[in-house]
């Protein structure tokens, strides 16, 4: 299978479509924590009890009001093979504890994979919209459409106080998750960035890495959440953390600027080295790949290297993952291999655009 046979059928809506101010605003997801009324949660559910849930959201799924808006696959995690799992945990549609829940765990997601239902991960339902750039209400619009529709064939568990109830506490209320992810290599090299994200927390936000909690940054990359799920409502969650988004946005547009402004040579060297190890490296790891590809896709959105598309931070970001690679060679891949490998996808990708601007 060629390289571009395979993006076709592997990359998924946010990792090659594009949206607003997605120089900066990669990706925006919202996701929504739901359980079913009087059925233990997952933590404390037994085998018929997990099977129940999965039987009883898959009738859901299958009802015309959910059908209407697309056809969804439900996907049992015992039924995956580990690189399988992992390969979903990369695109970012399942969470890393879901991948490892063998026994109770199951997906369901839709065939253009903008949505996605979780089953049995810490909450019977997580349903989640993820969408390319700055999207959040469009993405809150399409989660909140399915989760109505599942609401009329599922009774969840709600208190006339508390609201939504869930396996963690700090879920409690709306459930709402809604985060971006950002890529800030302005306000990094500015060293403005600790600063800002200091300032974020101080508004009931929380920062983390590419790949949520436990996760740590790297790329220059940024995943901007709330914290409050509980006493606001949805439209005021995702409007305050949408307004901060807007606000480090501004903050990096700026710090790009002054960059280029007082060391554009210094700038264009290093985005052009990192371009050029990219492009002919034998042998690259994870972590100098999302490093290289930061300072690339900078260099792209100032002008400073053209010919490559500004959504090959997104495709690579994914692709370079070990697992992705693993499943594009069709062979399990020990780490020193998978450098090696990782250097010829990458080449390939970038030899790609070269040849669609020629």
């Amino acid at each position: 299978m060629s390289l571009q046979d395979f993006l076709q059928r592997a990359t998924t809506k946010w990792m090659k479509d594009s949206g607003p101010d997605d120089d900066i605003a990669l990706t925006s997801r919202i996701r929504i924590a739901r359980n079913i009324e009087d059925v233990p949660f997952p933590m404390l559910q037994t085998d018929s009890h997990a099977n129940a849930v999965i039987e009883q959201v898959e009738r859901a799924l299958n009802s015309p009001k959910v059908t209407a808006s697309g056809q969804f696959e439900l996907l049992r995690i015992a039924d995956m093979s580990a690189l399988d799992r992992q390969v979903l945990v990369e695109k970012h549609l399942i969470s890393r504890d879901l991948a490892e829940e063998v026994r109770h765990g199951a997906v369901a997601l839709r065939s253009d994979e903008v949505i996605n239902v979780m089953i049995n991960e810490e909450d019977h339902l997580r349903i989640q919209c993820l969408m390319p750039g700055r999207r959040l209400e469009e993405a809150w619009d399409v989660a909140n459409k399915l989760d109505d529709a599942l609401e009329e064939q599922i009774p969840y568990a709600f208190h006339d106080r508390y609201g939504y109830l869930t396996a963690c506490p700090t879920n409690v209320g709306t459930g709402i998750r809604a985060s971006v992810m950002l890529h800030l290599p302005g306000l990094v090299l500015s060293g403005q960035i600790n600063r800002l994200l200091s300032a974020v927390s101080q508004v009931g936000l929380t920062v983390r890495g590419m790949y949520g909690e436990g996760s740590e940054s790297a790329g220059n990359l940024f995943q901007v959440s709330n914290q409050v799920t509980l006493g606001e409502t949805e439209e005021e969650i995702i409007g305050n953390l949408d307004s901060v988004v807007h606000q480090l946005i501004d903050h990096e547009r700026s710090a790009r600027r002054v960059l280029v402004q007082e060391n554009r040579d210094g700038l264009e060297d290093r985005v052009s080295r990192s371009f050029g190890i990219l492009a002919y490296a034998r042998r690259m790891d994870s972590k100098e790949t999302l490093q290289r590809l930061s300072d690339v896709r900078l260099g792209i959105d100032l002008g400073m290297i053209t010919g490559v598309s500004a959504g090959i931070l997104k495709e690579l970001l994914v692709m370079s993952q070990p697992a992705f690679l693993q499943k594009y060679y069709n062979q399990e891949l020990p780490p020193a291999e998978r450098d090696l490998r990782r250097a010829t996808l990458i080449r390939e990708r970038l030899r790609l655009d070269d040849t669609e601007v020629q």
